[in-house]
């Protein structure tokens, strides 16, 4: 794991050393053990690593024998042994054990075709000489971020924003749709950034620049072909299998490797896969005090099943507080998930005896397990109700108590058009919110922009017409790739820890693009009823019963108590009002019902905060506008 950047100038000019040093300067957390770098007429890459496959001589840059191809790779590729094995069968000449190296000699041969043999976790940049061009290249599932801006005949590239704003012709400018974007979905959705000209390369994408314009192409996308004569036992079992082979190749490390376990389905199913091929492996999780968040006792059910060597975590409101005044540089781009508090103080914490931990991630997109992706149906037919009804089910719905908000949001999306129903209920303000914080200025310039655009853009792309694989589509799409996987890449990564995620294997996906919608899609009560099936006999029985909970953070009870003080400070009325983004009143208003007990509005809250810490350490403290 590591952290990649690099650039290429106009044709005549040539690349300056110092900034491609002052680029991977700003990634080093990500990349502690060693850096390295290559600066050849137009083109400079450079790499800050973390090390986990070959220590010894697997430092980057990597090239071909004969220098014509030089790599620089932020992830892993788990078939690298057996691509290395066919490539020397070619004839090539390896000088490392590395999995960049392969990357090197398969584009020499191949070029850009080689990027669909790759399985792994991956954004790669490669500079081809014989070529004269420069090509990025990102993992299926996006698990890995890359961002780029195209310059003036030139390309600027990073893992992440700060890196491309090292470089002299990458300017500190506020995208202001990018603002609407963040307050809609709590994170700003792909190709898009927060940063005027920047953009993320897209999952399953490649972008390549010589003298002309860029390229993209994308060379993998989620499949679906349903197959629906096959029966459930046979699904199950495949998903066993495919399972036990995805870990199998995730344990594989030349450094500590261990498991995050929370207690739910997907982390469970992940650690006693890797428990029943690693006796003693290391296991964590992370609880609070507040009991209605903590799941640490069933974690200890799945590390005590499989006598793992079990560390736990209990995050307090002071240790957010002491976060806060660095989580926006650290999430690097704003990104309104509270577990990135707990996610990165698991990480620190798990960082001191492992350097590399898999996940569950994926799992409820994967398996359509997310409750509000069950609530999907129910909209579709409350959506059919005359208008009458459904204006006095909205007015209903705004006397609920706050307990029942999940009922109320339910209830009020029902009127949205249909590519915002779900996306109010899984995050993000409805646009009406948003816009109600924003400042009159802000409001006149966006004028009619729509954020939602961007769904109706991501399903254009989608090849299935069924209603449930377009909605697991769109999830892995926007949510995983978005906010989860970015989440959890800054939250590790700006602790030096590697994450693995077996269920966002490739071919994994592919199986469950092959299994038919409606034996995801079991209503509130089926929620993953397959993963549960496949894997019963190897959890305790409360884990494969128990409903989903979610990663859940006290953060409503602590923005009202010990981090108050912080939320003051950072949506002062002088501090909003001289930034010109948000209105200050209709902010203050917001403070005010939350710490006064009237609303819930800590979601909202959190979203600012992060805002407002990001522009801090990004942006300063001056005018945005």
């Amino acid at each position: 794991m590591c952290g990649i950047a690099g650039f290429m100038v106009a044709p005549g000019r040539r690349a300056d050393r110092k900034w491609i040093e002052r680029m991977v300067a700003t990634l080093r957390h990500r990349g502690p053990d060693s850096v390295g770098y290559h600066v050849e007429g137009r083109v400079a890459l450079g790499v800050a690593r973390l090390r986990v496959i070959d220590l010894a001589t697997g430092d980057q840059p990597l090239a071909s024998e004969d220098g014509s191809v030089q790599v620089v790779l932020n992830g892993e590729i788990y078939n690298h042994p057996e691509l290395r094995q066919a490539l020397s069968r070619s004839g090539h000449r390896f000088t490392s054990r590395a999995d960049t190296e392969v990357i090197a000699h398969a584009w020499e041969q191949d070029g850009a075709r080689c990027v669909p043999r790759l399985d792994g976790m991956f954004a790669i940049a490669v500079w081809d000489r014989r070529r004269g061009q420069i090509s990025l290249a990102r993992d299926r599932m996006g698990e890995k971020p890359l961002y780029y801006a195209e310059t003036s005949g030139g390309l600027v590239f990073g893992s992440e924003l700060r890196a491309l704003l090292a470089h002299p012709e990458v300017a500190r400018a506020l995208d202001l749709q990018g603002v609407a974007r963040y307050l809609a979905y709590d994170f700003v959705p792909g190709p898009h950034a927060m940063i005027r000209g920047v953009r993320k390369l897209g999952p399953g994408e490649t972008l390549t620049r010589g003298d002309g314009a860029a390229t993209r192409w994308r060379y993998w996308d989620i499949p679906f072909s349903p197959e629906p004569a096959v029966d459930e036992r046979r699904w199950t079992h495949e998903i066993r299998t495919h399972l036990d082979e995805s870990v199998r190749r995730r344990l594989t490390a030349d450094v500590p490797v261990g498991c995050f376990l929370s207690g739910g389905i997907d982390s469970s199913a992940v650690t006693a896969t890797a428990a029943g091929q690693r006796a003693g492996i290391r296991t964590f999780s992370v609880g609070y005090a507040e009991s209605r968040h903590d799941e640490r006792r069933y974690a200890r059910l799945v590390a005590d099943r499989y006598a793992t060597r079990h560390d736990e975590l209990v995050v307090s409101a002071a240790d957010a507080r002491a976060l806060l005044p660095d989580v926006g540089a650290l999430m690097d781009e704003p990104l309104a998930d509270m577990s990135f508090v707990p996610l990165h103080l698991l990480a620190r914490a798990a960082r001191s005896s492992v350097t590399v931990a898999l996940t569950g991630d994926g799992g409820d997109e994967l398996f359509a397990g997310y409750p509000t992706m069950a609530a999907e149906w129910w909209h579709h037919g409350f959506a059919r109700l005359p208008p009458g009804a459904r204006a006095r089910l909205a007015q209903a719905a705004r006397y609920l108590p706050d307990r029942l908000d999940g009922l109320r949001q339910f209830m009020l999306a029902i009127d949205y058009p249909p590519n915002a129903r779900n996306q109010a209920l899984l995050g993000g303000l409805p646009p009406a919110r948003a816009s109600a914080l924003l400042s009159r200025t802000m409001r006149a310039t966006l004028g009619d922009f729509d954020p939602y655009g961007d769904i109706t853009a991501t399903l254009a792309d989608c090849s299935s017409q069924d209603v449930g694989d377009r909605l697991i589509y769109r999830y892995c799409k926007l949510y995983l790739a978005g906010q989860n996987l970015a989440n959890a890449d800054r939250a590790s990564m700006a602790a030096s820890l590697e994450l693995r995620a077996p269920l966002l294997d490739h071919t994994f996906v592919e199986l469950l693009g092959r299994i038919p919608a409606d034996l995801k899609f079991q209503g509130f009560r089926g929620l993953k009823r397959l993963l549960r099936q496949a894997v019963a006999d190897r959890l305790p029985p409360e884990i494969t019963s128990r409903r989903k909970q979610g990663f859940g953070v006290p953060m409503d009870s602590w923005l009202r108590g010990p981090l108050a003080p912080v939320l003051e400070g950072l949506l002062a009325e002088s501090r909003l009002r001289a930034g010109g983004v948000f209105d200050p009143i209709a902010v203050r208003r917001l403070v005010s019902e939350h710490q006064g007990g009237a609303r819930d509005h800590a979601r909202a809250l959190w979203a600012l905060l992060v805002f407002e810490s990001w522009r801090s350490h990004y942006l300063g403290e001056g005018p945005l506008l």
